[in-house]
């Protein structure tokens, strides 16, 4: 037989699960056009934790002039650190027009790949790269079989693909470096 004690001692070990409404997590900002700097700026300037990855890229401008800049990793997104319930302090700052959402829910990034990526930018090089996905149609875009067109059966170690191509009526599989192809849209017969 329990005393009133032992009876109400599990009620005051209850522990009220994290929520996910009241964390801190990444979230990715939807941004205007050519505005992801600027966003980052202004973000900085609130205390708002956040992050706009960017990579050195060749510009030749109208007048044949050439010069390095600096573009966003990810076009029109720069990620922020915020709680959810947080969120009008960044939809508040100009050139943010939402935040990356399912339905009403904010969809929070894995915290393990922004900061991987946070760490890695400034090492190694970067640069943006065609999603591939694994049945799409692509194309090979340097080497031998430069314009070759298939579609993508697997991937390999995150690095290498593997395409096949119709040659003869029949399937033909050739390695090839993801770095190699790009999406190749509609079928061409």
């Amino acid at each position: 037989m329990h005393t009133d004690s032992e009876v109400r001692e599990p009620e005051t070990r209850l522990h009220l699960p994290a929520f996910p409404e009241f964390s801190c997590n990444w979230f990715a900002a939807y941004t205007s056009s050519r505005h992801e700097k600027r966003v980052a700026s202004q973000l900085k300037e609130r205390h708002v934790e956040s992050f706009c990855p960017l990579y050195s890229a060749r510009h030749r401008w109208k007048n044949r002039a050439e010069s390095d800049v600096r573009l966003p990793l990810f076009p029109n997104y720069v990620f922020v650190q915020i709680e959810p319930r947080e969120r009008r302090r960044v939809l508040e700052v100009p050139g943010v027009l939402s935040l990356v959402s399912f339905g009403r829910k904010l969809a929070a990034l894995p915290t393990r790949e922004v900061e991987a990526l946070r760490s890695s930018v400034g090492q190694m090089t970067i640069e943006p790269h065609p999603y591939l996905v694994i049945g799409e149609r692509v194309r090979i875009t340097t080497g031998a079989m430069v314009g070759i067109e298939g579609v993508l059966v697997r991937k390999k170690n995150h690095v290498r693909v593997v395409i096949a191509l119709n040659a003869l009526m029949r399937g033909v599989a050739v390695e090839v470096d993801e770095c190699d192809l790009e999406p190749a849209g509609e079928f061409r017969a």
